[in-house]
C-alpha cells in the first residue's frame, strides 16, 4: 500500500512541476521568481499528499 502511494506521490509531483515548468516558460518570468513558485507549488503538493496519505491510513485501519 505505501509503496504504490509512493510511486503515486512522485507522479503527481512530477506532473505539478511540469505545469509550473510550462507555465513559468509561457509567462517568461525572472529566475528568483520561478524558483518562488516551484517552492510554494511544491510545498502545497506535499502537504496535500501527506493529508492524503494520512486519510488513507486512518480508513484502512
Amino acid at each position: 500500500m505505501s509503496w504504490s502511494f509512493i510511486i503515486y506521490a512522485f507522479f503527481v509531483l512530477f506532473i505539478f512541476n511540469s505545469l509550473a515548468h510550462s507555465f513559468c516558460t509561457k509567462t517568461e518570468m525572472e529566475a528568483a521568481k520561478q524558483n518562488k513558485i516551484f517552492r510554494v507549488t511544491n510545498i502545497m503538493i506535499v502537504i496535500l499528499l501527506v493529508n492524503a496519505y494520512v486519510r488513507i491510513l486512518n480508513v484502512t485501519v
